[in-house]
């Protein structure tokens, strides 16, 4: 834990008692602050009380004694009204930050120096994150890694000289984070997302923005209109910028080449330098890293080891042991030719079509409960289904949207253990040579049939384990 004693002495608010809440709670009381904490829920009150955090009803306190309101990132900030706390916190003049916010003080105060590389981005920041955590790791670093991707930042070692800390951070938490200045800042891509929190696209891009903008290096990705707006702006600036491209050449930074060795697809990492570019890694072979949505995240991994001084060796190495992050293709092992590809964390169209845009003679499982539009705007890789596999409540939904387009067989499982048994059936037997996906990507909530994705993955992963023949992977990070 890092105690966070830039509080000590002193009283303050705190909202929101989850699994981030609790430890800031604690972090705040190691570092000698006076918590006064609450939640809406009773069962989240009795739990901190049981943890000996003072529990104080807000509603009713007196606000003038507080240094500051902190906020757990779920709660409403400003859309689609600011909560109550915040008014109160307003009224009394005082800041409302997060947890986040709470680390960068506590690091300006102990270790100013201890480098920390902040990922954010609509997609693919959870990967891009593990990635640079284990790259640095393999290459002998002590790394501390938390944030959004589950332990709560305030749940790590407290700053230290060279030790290093990779944070991924949404949007809730770049919000409440004014402080936020990390040696190297990554912004991956933009599209609209959460708009009912932040009223408006532009408004959730500005948010994004903050995290690059105040970076010792800030590395960009260029593939979308508005962080090549972002990129723009920060070259203007004058301060170091290094841009990345899953898609197409940059002038300067890094991308990825995509080339045909041999009838098969090779993605390289080209850096460019000086105007001079360099082939410096291969993702050819490296599973935890298939598809074009994974090379711009090895774009990024790279830029940022790169800035922290690893050299392009090290880089490679760390790449080529990847294990890859749990439910989000991950592979989970093969039967012959036929590998299985665990992508549960797909809950939606826009999630999937990276899953389907990585293989070709597909066997696949989808359904559940169906978001806003289906799966209408994959129709245009429907050519790379070998077969369909339905489960769940979005089964007629799913069903009338191949019956429409005519160019996928599919048949109605209705549960996912009667769906792995038939696809594992069909991959088996379709007549060829090279390799050929069963692959679970749902395109759809998990709620109808499971509590979540991680349950839903799970199952899958056990039921793969248990096929006649199976052969496993490595272990992904959780």
């Amino acid at each position: 834990m890092t105690p966070v004693t830039v509080f000590a002495g002193r009283k303050v608010a705190l909202f929101g008692l989850g699994g981030s809440g609790l430890v800031t709670a604690r972090a705040l009381q190691a570092g000698g602050a006076d918590v006064a904490a609450w939640d809406d829920s009773q069962a989240s009150r009795d739990k901190a009380s049981g943890q000996g955090i003072p529990v104080v009803d807000l509603a009713a306190a007196d606000w003038s004694g507080f240094a500051a309101l902190v906020l757990a990132p779920g709660v409403p900030l400003t859309h689609p009204v600011p909560h109550w706390t915040v008014e109160k916190a307003k009224a009394a003049g005082i800041a409302v930050i997060g947890d986040i916010e709470l680390f960068f003080r506590e690091r300006a105060k102990i270790a100013p120096a201890a480098p920390v590389v902040c990922i954010t981005g609509t997609n693919g920041k959870s990967t891009t994150t593990a990635l640079i955590a284990h790259v640095l790791r393999s290459a002998g670093r002590d790394v501390q890694m938390g944030g959004n991707i589950g332990t709560a930042v305030l749940a790590l070692e407290p700053p230290a000289q060279g030790r290093i800390y990779v944070i991924e951070c949404s949007s809730y938490q770049i919000d409440l984070a004014p402080s936020l200045a990390p040696s190297v800042g990554i912004q991956m891509n933009l599209t609209p997302d959460h708009l009912d929190r932040h009223g408006t696209f532009e408004a959730y891009g500005a948010i994004k923005e903050r995290l690059v903008a105040s970076a010792d290096v800030a590395v960009i990705g260029v593939d979308d209109e508005a962080s090549k707006q972002m990129a723009r702006r920060r070259a203007a600036s004058g301060r170091k910028l290094v841009r990345i491209s899953g898609e197409q050449p940059v002038d300067e930074g890094v991308f990825a080449g995509v080339t045909a060795n041999a009838g098969t697809l090779e993605t390289r990492i080209v850096q460019v330098l000086d105007g001079k570019p360099r082939i410096v890694a291969n993702l050819a072979g490296i599973g935890s890293l298939r598809g074009s949505h994974n090379a711009q995240n090895a774009a990024a991994a790279f830029a940022a080891c790169f800035a922290l001084g690893l050299s392009t060796d090290e880089i490679a190495s760390g790449f080529k042991s990847y294990p890859g992050l749990a439910h989000r293709m991950e592979e989970i092992g093969r039967i012959g030719r036929v590998v299985f590809i665990n992508d549960s964390k797909a809950t939606n169209a826009d999630s999937t079509e990276k899953a389907l845009t990585s293989f070709r003679d597909i066997f696949w499982i989808l359904g559940g409960k169906a978001k806003e539009g289906g799966i209408e705007s994959l129709r245009r890789y429907f050519p790379n289904i070998a077969r369909a596999y339905l489960i769940g409540a979005a089964s007629d939904l799913f069903a009338a949207t191949f019956d429409d387009d005519g160019r996928v067989a599919y048949e109605r499982s209705g549960t996912l253990d009667i769906a792995l048994a038939a696809a594992t059936r069909d991959a088996l037997a379709k007549p060829g040579e090279g390799e050929i996906a069963v692959l679970l990507s749902p395109a759809c909530a998990s709620f109808d049939q499971f509590p979540n994705f991680e349950v839903r993955g799970e199952a899958f992963r056990a039921l793969v384990k248990a096929l006649p023949g199976f052969e496993a992977f490595g272990t992904p990070t959780a």
